[in-house]
């Protein structure tokens, strides 16, 4: 079998981890969180976090670096959920750090002065492994990244929780949840 070499330009290299909650089992999402570790971009490393929630005011955009958020916005996140995307959003300076790891519990960590946001994540499902190819979703790029869905996920600010829920969904008979670990995610562009 050969080896299959991705024709692509590389874009990033990361985790784009996610909590999405819902009131109403799935109709509307409450809460919407991105949390993004990049290891490698042309804007270098770093962490953001970019999140939609009446808990935190709105639309706020976390990182420890602003080159790395500015560039996830305009590059990935107006794709996946326009107002993320949107430049005008201030970038709030954070501190990042993981607790714990699949299959118990994991939470992604960020301090913003003495306040702190904490994504959690636990009761996993089955993780599997996919690439949505360019064009996917009418998307100009793509990626390949694993899932680690959780059938438990919350978001808190100092301790309280965002009400709602993550929900079940299927990717292509595959179950999955709205609160997922997405790691060994590698975002192209065509050449």
């Amino acid at each position: 079998m050969p080896l299959n070499i991705n024709p692509n330009e590389l874009m990033m290299m990361g985790e784009n981890s996610f909590v999405r909650l819902s009131t109403d089992s799935g109709k509307t999402a409450s809460s919407r969180c991105s949390h993004w570790r990049v290891m490698w971009s042309p804007e270098g490393a770093g962490h953001a976090l970019f999140v939609d929630s009446s808990h935190v005011g709105g639309v706020r955009v976390y990182a420890d670096s602003v080159g790395v958020a500015r560039f996830l916005q305009k590059e990935i996140e107006q794709l996946l959920y326009k107002p993320f995307g949107d430049p005008s959003i201030p970038v709030i300076a954070a501190t990042f750090h993981r607790e714990g790891t699949p299959p118990g519990v994991c939470s992604e960590v960020v301090r913003i002065d003495k306040d702190e946001i904490r994504l959690t994540w636990s009761d996993f499902i089955k993780p599997f492994n996919f690439e949505a190819p360019v064009g996917f979703d009418g998307r100009p790029i793509g990626c390949q990244t694993t899932f680690f869905p959780a059938n438990v996920g919350s978001f808190t600010l100092n301790g309280r929780k965002a009400e709602g829920d993550p929900w079940r969904l299927d990717r292509q008979g595959t179950p999955c949840t709205t609160a997922c670990l997405a790691w060994c995610e590698t975002w192209f562009r065509p050449q």
